[in-house]
């Protein structure tokens, strides 16, 4: 196979497990695992080393310095003072614990030398923030213990490669001097040379942003390209220092209050999809035969000492003195599946470790996939019914957060309060919010879109957005900026007035679905004055929805109430609404008696 059709099938198999992992609600990594094992050793479709050659390594060691970029650009040290006490006990108590507790399962269970155990160990401090989060929207977690896996995982992500790192630093340090001083001044030179450049690369990044040298279509290609160019330069400098160099330039972006910081993290966010993908296909096809052979009942024992004695003892011992319930405690304990950046971070440093005459060094990646393959099996099967029998569940159903405060927001709101539907209106005046607060619906006064609310306000009730300001720019945003949260066919605006802004229109790419009908804010506005109103009525078999649409010929129906939530549409209704569901329609007050 060449390359150019390797690169297409790595590409196929990474982005088409993806798209299956959300399309049937499974972990994305076992698929990815999956996909790159049948096609590399076991059917021989990938070889990669043969269609790369040399360039293998180069390959995943520039995706691995993106991917850790991307990490370091999480760690806002303001948000990690916000993250509350918990999350700070685990990070600065449970990150140093669980690299020892690691190291020495690493050690002793999967019987691999100090050297490979103290770097693996390093990077096994990563939980895996791409593999908790959809599994805390599966489990429907109560609000506390979910914030407190998520914010562990977040901000551990970057601590984690650059303990890996600084572990590997040590390692080559010893292996490549001659003497123990030497030893150690290599490793100074190393972190000296990797941090400055690290440092003044996203110094120079951010003092350029945020003069306006660099136009905005520009900043993700200048950053990219920066990223590279740091990472060669420390590389060049001092071998192997160029991990550590970009993962300091991340954290120094990320605390540095670049207003298009947001734009940039959507992009390497997309980039890291695509980059984290293609090396997980990448290494899982590189395995051979011989290795997994070598999965034997040391590694499993290595993946039982990690889920039933490391993870356990560090966040017991973390959150000693804490005010959590002991339930909370325990499923914390007991929840820590690792992720697709842990595989690509030990392959890398295995096949580095290999180079320096670790032998075990390629016994990594085996090790890694068994572990990843292990705990998001053990934990993505157990979470929900761990949660349901120590009563940690939400049992309310999804609901909906409205912004905007309008009159017309507020009975909706109120309409879907009363079919038991949680909602919450979210608006940046007060004076907005006052008729919500009169109705008794829950408000939030604020900027949904701001560091604040990503802090503060707990999400996990609600499973849809709609955008309902008088701003369509706004609410294109809204819809832009919560898309990746909630999913973009959960994210709705009302109707554009596109007509009368002409080529001032957004594109219709940007932003939510259309709710209802597409009717524009000032229409609802218009025919809530003029007595329109929200309504839910029940469909049953005598009375289905032709019966219905017959008797209401101007409702419009703008969703319905199943079970399981609330269910909008963009004006696009099914040909069928089955018996026993309730629909949700705006209407005339006079068609809405008749309904009733």
């Amino acid at each position: 196979m060449d390359t150019v059709t390797t690169f297409a099938v790595i590409g196929a198999l990474g982005i088409g497990s993806q798209w299956l992992a959300w399309r049937f609600q499974l972990p994305a990594i076992v698929l990815m695992l999956v996909a790159g094992v049948v096609a590399g050793p076991v059917t021989g479709l990938l070889n990669p080393e043969d269609s790369f050659g040399e360039l293998l390594k180069p390959i995943i060691a520039v995706a691995v310095a993106v991917i850790l970029f991307e990490g370091g650009l999480t760690l806002n040290f303001k948000g990690l003072r916000d993250a509350g006490p918990s999350v700070l006990r685990l990070v600065i108590i449970g990150a140093p614990l669980g690299w020892v507790l690691s190291a020495l399962a690493i050690r002793y269970g999967a019987g691999l030398s100090w050297e490979s155990a103290i770097v693996f160990g390093g990077i096994m401090i990563v939980t895996g923030p791409t593999v908790i989060t959809p599994l805390l929207r599966q489990a429907r977690m109560q609000a506390r213990p979910a914030q407190i896996l998520k914010w562990e995982a977040i901000v551990n992500d970057p601590i984690g490669a650059l303990a890996a790192v600084l572990a590997y630093e040590v390692v080559a340090a010893l292996y490549t001097a001659h003497s123990v001083g030497d030893a150690f001044w290599h490793l100074a030179q190393g972190i000296v040379v990797a941090g400055v450049l690290g440092y003044l690369g996203g110094w120079f990044i951010a003092r350029t942003f945020n003069r306006g040298k660099v136009p905005e279509y520009m900043k993700v290609p200048v950053l990219f390209g920066s990223v590279l160019a740091i990472y060669a330069a420390s590389d060049n400098m001092l071998h192997e220092s160029g991990l550590l160099a970009v993962t300091v330039m991340g954290v120094v972006l990320a605390n540095a209050h670049l207003p298009s910081l947001e734009e940039i993290r959507r992009f390497k966010e997309h980039a890291t999809v695509i980059l984290v993908s293609g090396v997980f296909i990448l290494l899982a096809a590189s395995l051979t035969v011989e290795q997994l052979g070598s999965i034997n009942l040391r590694m499993v024992l290595f993946v039982a000492i990690v889920v039933l004695v490391v993870r356990p003892v560090t966040v017991l011992t973390s959150l000693i003195g804490t005010k959590l319930p002991w339930r909370e405690r325990a499923m914390i304990a007991w929840i820590g599946p690792r992720g697709v950046v842990l595989v690509a971070v030990s392959g890398l440093f295995g096949t580095q470790l290999t180079a320096l005459g670790i032998e075990d060094g390629q016994n990594l990646t085996p090790l890694a996939f068994a572990l990843v393959a292990g705990t998001v099996v053990l934990h993505g099967f157990s979470m929900a019914p761990l949660a349901r029998r120590l009563g940690l569940t939400s049992n309310a159903v999804p609901g909906l957060m409205i912004v905007g405060g309008s009159r017309w927001a507020v009975n909706l709101a109120t309409a879907l309060n009363k079919a038991d539907i949680p909602t919450m209106i979210v608006d940046r005046n007060w004076f907005r919010l006052r008729s919500a607060r009169d109705a008794g619906l829950k408000v939030y006064h604020g900027e949904i879109l701001s560091e604040t609310a990503e802090h503060t306000l707990d999400l996990t009730p609600y499973g849809m957005v709609l955008a309902a300001t008088d701003n369509n720019d706004y609410n294109a945003l809204v819809g832009t900026d919560l898309g990746p949260e909630f999913g973009r066919g959960q994210v709705f605006q009302v109707g554009r007035s596109d007509e009368a802004e002409g080529r001032r229109a957004l594109p219709a790419t940007l932003g939510g679905r259309a709710f209802g009908d597409g009717i524009p804010y000032e229409e609802f506005m218009r025919r809530e004055a003029d007595g329109w109103a929200f309504r839910i009525t029940k469909l049953t078999e005598e009375f289905g929805l032709d019966d219905y649409l017959a008797v209401n010929e101007g409702a419009h129906i703008l969703g319905r109430i199943k079970e399981s939530g609330l269910l909008l549409y963009d004006g696009k209704l099914p040909e069928t609404i089955p018996a026993g569901t309730r629909i949700l329609t705006f209407m005339r007050k006079q068609e809405a008696r008749n309904a009733e």
